[in-house]
């Protein structure tokens, strides 16, 4: 089963170079992973995955229902991590994690597992304010995972994570995984999108412009000449 299909989308903005006829999908059971330099356009495909952002061309199908025709039901099954973690500052980590479990149709009850599985129990009861850099992206995390969503769409969810946090993200990514779900998730660390992902994409100026062998040898130097290669296509063009 495909869990996200995404079919000759482009979206042009006057100051980025947006994305250009990109094709994906990312099937049940797969964690498919996005990587390029910051500007390829990752993380407005993303937005356009989620339908924070609405293409200009081509069509964006989760659960092979089209993005423009979802319901809040359908929306239930989604899980996302886009610009960072959106948390209400002056809300405690439990009541953020209880307002994101009613928006997604989850019982408050799953609270008390999340605040478990992502080691924040002992931050429950503070402010969002009040949290460092990486425990806010434990909770946005937290809130992207707890509703247990068959598509799960991350952008740079390692970032700020000590090596503790970013042992539990990669178990709980490959928990996801095996239990059916599809994941894409942007990142600039290759080593760790080399553990968990299924397919490596390069993303580069808009456009997805072929893959990496996830076991494969020296990736950073990989994606770099792949990178050049691109460049100089464009060049000659």
């Amino acid at each position: 089963m495909v869990r996200l299909r995404v079919e000759g989308v482009s979206r042009s903005f006057r100051a980025d170079p947006g994305v250009h006829d990109v094709n994906l999908t990312v099937a049940a059971g797969e964690i498919v992973a996005l990587v390029g330099l910051n500007g390829a356009g990752k993380t407005t495909l993303l937005k356009l995955a989620t339908g924070m952002l609405r293409p200009d061309r081509g069509r964006v199908l989760i659960g092979g229902v089209d993005i423009s025709a979802m319901t809040s039901e359908n929306w239930k099954g989604v899980g996302h991590f886009i610009d960072g973690p959106a948390l209400y500052a002056e809300l405690t980590v439990r009541q953020n994690l209880h307002l994101a479990a009613l928006m997604r149709g989850t019982a408050p009850s799953a609270v008390d597992s999340t605040l478990t599985a992502l080691g924040l129990e002992r931050l429950a009861d503070r402010r969002a304010r009040q949290l460092s850099l990486g425990n806010r992206q434990r909770v946005g995390i937290a809130a992207a995972l707890q509703h247990s969503p068959v598509l799960l769409i991350l952008d740079e969810p390692a970032n700020s994570l000590d090596p503790a946090g970013v042992l539990l993200l990669r178990d709980l990514l490959l928990e996801r995984k095996d239990a059916g779900g599809g994941v894409l998730i942007s990142s600039h660390h290759l080593d760790e999108v080399a553990r968990l992902a299924d397919r490596i994409l390069v993303m580069n100026r808009g456009c997805l412009i072929g893959d990496l062998e996830p076991g494969g040898r020296d990736l950073e130097r990989a994606l770099f000449e792949r990178l050049r290669l691109d460049d100089l296509s464009r060049v000659a063009r």
